[in-house]
């Protein structure tokens, strides 16, 4: 008998849209719920697709949020196992943990979007508007997280400073993560949609302290969202 089936019987099965949000989910209820015990060994990404009725795509990026929950750890030739039966208190993003990103990037990415606002081309501002109308229309939520890590990473180019850049390379994979689990478990792809107008209106009129404020008003819907993803989440005082 696999793993699921004392628990999936009568459920149905997942359908295409938003199959990795619901491989999530139904795995999250599962450990949370005490039906996928702690120490146990998860059924392979090929036996968990069949089971779910979806690809092993779909079942590896449900993993890695999995993963970047706390709730499992996947170890290479043994395969995921549950490490823990409620969310942590961080994300764990590889290099880098949703907190460390949540306290660096408002001195990153806000005087970044000023910058932007005073220095981007003509040549700037119809690179944005192509990336943010791709991404309004973009239903498969890996290219969308590709998109958005773009959308950063070109206001940080337009800034015109080359430490920013930099810094926004070094935390893009972690960004993506998070981005990743984030709209797996509270998709808020609509929110972002719009906070990115707001920031790309400003750059293209040119208003620094516009587009600096949209930023920080982005970034602080971010950590309202982590916030619900983590409710046990820990603010250090300092922030």
């Amino acid at each position: 008998m696999n793993l699921l089936d004392s628990w999936t019987a009568g459920q149905d099965r997942v359908v295409r849209v938003g199959a990795a949000e619901a491989v999530l989910a139904s795995l999250r209820n599962a450990i949370e719920g005490g039906k996928i015990p702690v120490g146990s060994r998860l059924d392979s990404e090929a036996s968990l697709g069949q089971q779910f009725g979806v690809s092993r795509t779909m079942v590896r990026e449900a993993l890695r949020s999995c993963n970047a929950l706390g709730l499992t750890a996947t170890y290479t030739g043994k395969g995921t196992f549950v490490i823990a039966d409620k969310v942590a208190q961080d994300l764990k993003l590889g290099k880098y943990s949703a907190q460390e990103l949540l306290e660096a990037r408002p001195h990153i990415e806000v005087p970044a979007a000023g910058l932007a606002a005073q220095r981007r081309s003509i040549e700037d501002v119809e690179a944005l508007r192509e990336v943010l109308n791709a991404m309004a229309e973009e239903e498969d939520l890996h290219q969308w997280v590709i998109l958005n890590s773009e959308f950063h990473a070109m206001i940080a180019r337009c800034s015109g400073n080359g430490v920013f850049t930099s810094m926004l390379s070094d935390i893009e994979d972690a960004m993506s993560k998070q981005s990743n689990t984030v709209n797996l478990v509270v998709d808020r792809r609509k929110e972002s949609g719009t906070e990115h107008t707001a920031i790309f209106e400003a750059i293209e009129r040119g208003s620094a302290d516009d587009a600096s404020r949209a930023m920080a008003e982005h970034l602080h819907g971010v950590e309202c969202t982590l916030d619900a993803v983590l409710p046990g989440r820990k603010v250090p005082l300092s922030s």
